[in-house]
């Protein structure tokens, strides 16, 4: 099989998942900006998904967030799913939105508060259970804004005990992601502040715990190809959430900042071995200004340009100048494959999957978008908090 078309036969079994709140109201840390045609419950955001995977190919899982899509009946919400051509993926945790957490979650001072944190962590696979999802995503916004506010040590070991118990919890197949965050909304320490520490929690949980790397989640001018290959190759990258930023947080389209960064990481994904389904690719990003189905299009897009870009490197060339000792041949071997215009091999993968070979164009002759702004009128959109 020639390079060109064992990268054509990966792209094709690439998959990215999408987030249910991608499709709701969101905003800035001031203000939520409302949409015409936004869902008002987790069946309406399982529609939208379908519409990206029915256009992409390549987006059959949409992840779910707790509370915020609560239903009372979850075997029927992936009944709905599959009937839509999607399956429900990632089941994502919410100890952030309650009063309780004002100074924690499950590093709390109070037991009462960190077992009420733990007992939804435990809902969640019950959740899991019911809807058959792999994946418990669990990120903290634990942490202190103070020193001397709590006993750092402490909150560790709080944090270990309380991953413990749900750990403990996990059924056959299933399996803890544990995001980490530079900062935010803590000033002073997070509990989970950089990939060290959640691979050390997972490390000590065992093989069902694995590192979720949020490209958004890193201080300015950390290498996060690094990471992804350090993970990979200790068997601890559980998967990615996709976003992209500018300054200090995360929330843009990916590659929307640094495609060429993305394109690193990209590579020694699959330089490591790690484009596989062991390694799930998320998509954790909100659209506050642009319209938010073609922006998730965009986004799956984006991916898999830089996906096509890391599988077109000369793998042998790129060796040979390593070993040699050809400092810019070797960086003219990737740099090659990342000004490769690969939009055309794309185009040719969409017309083989026998899909559209422009998915947003697609998309937008559908009639989709103005459907669902003239039927989605009344009740309450979806959106943080809801």
């Amino acid at each position: 099989m020639t390079e060109l078309a064992a990268a054509k036969t990966a792209l094709k079994t690439q998959a990215v998942e999408t987030p249910s709140w991608a499709y709701g109201n969101s905003g800035t840390r001031f203000k939520v900006f409302a949409q015409a045609g936004v869902p008002r419950n987790p069946y309406e955001k399982l529609d939208d998904a379908a519409k990206v995977h029915e256009f992409t190919g390549v987006a059959p899982t949409v992840a779910l967030h707790i509370p915020w899509d609560r239903v009372d009946d979850y075997g029927a919400l992936a009944i709905h799913a599959e009937q839509r051509g999607v399956r429900l993926g990632a089941i994502n945790s919410n100890t952030f939105q309650d009063d309780d957490y004002k100074l924690g979650s499950i590093c709390h001072p109070d037991a009462a508060v960190r077992r009420k944190a733990v007992d939804h962590l435990l809902e969640c696979v019950d959740i899991m259970d019911a809807t058959g999802s792999r994946d418990l995503k669990l990120w903290f916004a634990d942490g202190t804004n103070y020193p001397g506010q709590d006993d750092v040590r402490g909150r560790q070991d709080r944090l270990a005990e309380g991953l413990a118990e749900v750990y403990e919890r996990l059924g056959d197949g299933q399996r803890m992601l544990l995001e980490y965050k530079f900062f935010e909304p803590a000033f002073y320490t997070t509990d989970v502040p950089d990939w060290g520490t959640a691979y050390a929690h997972c490390l000590k949980l065992g093989p069902k715990a694995q590192v979720v790397v949020d490209t958004g989640h890193h201080a300015p001018g950390t290498n996060i190809e690094f990471i992804v290959a350090t993970l990979l190759r200790e068997g601890k990258l559980g998967g990615f959430d996709f976003n992209s930023r500018f300054y200090a947080d995360d929330d843009l389209m990916v590659g929307a900042a640094d495609p060429f960064q993305l394109f690193r990481i990209m590579y020694e994904v699959v330089r490591g071995g790690g484009f596989t389904p062991e390694v799930a690719f998320m998509l954790d990003q909100c659209h506050n200004i642009e319209a938010k189905i073609p922006a998730i299009i965009r986004s799956v897009m984006n991916v898999q340009e830089a996906t096509a870009k890391a599988l077109l490197v000369d793998g042998d060339a790129l060796g040979a100048a390593q070993r040699s000792g050809d400092v810019l041949e070797a960086n003219a071997v990737l740099m090659d494959a990342f000004n490769t215009d690969v939009r055309p091999l794309l185009r040719e993968v969409r017309q083989e999957m026998g899909l559209d070979p422009d998915p947003v164009s697609a998309y937008r002759r559908c009639g989709w978008a103005e459907a669902i702004v003239a039927e989605r009128v009344g009740g309450q959109q979806a959106g943080w908090g809801a």
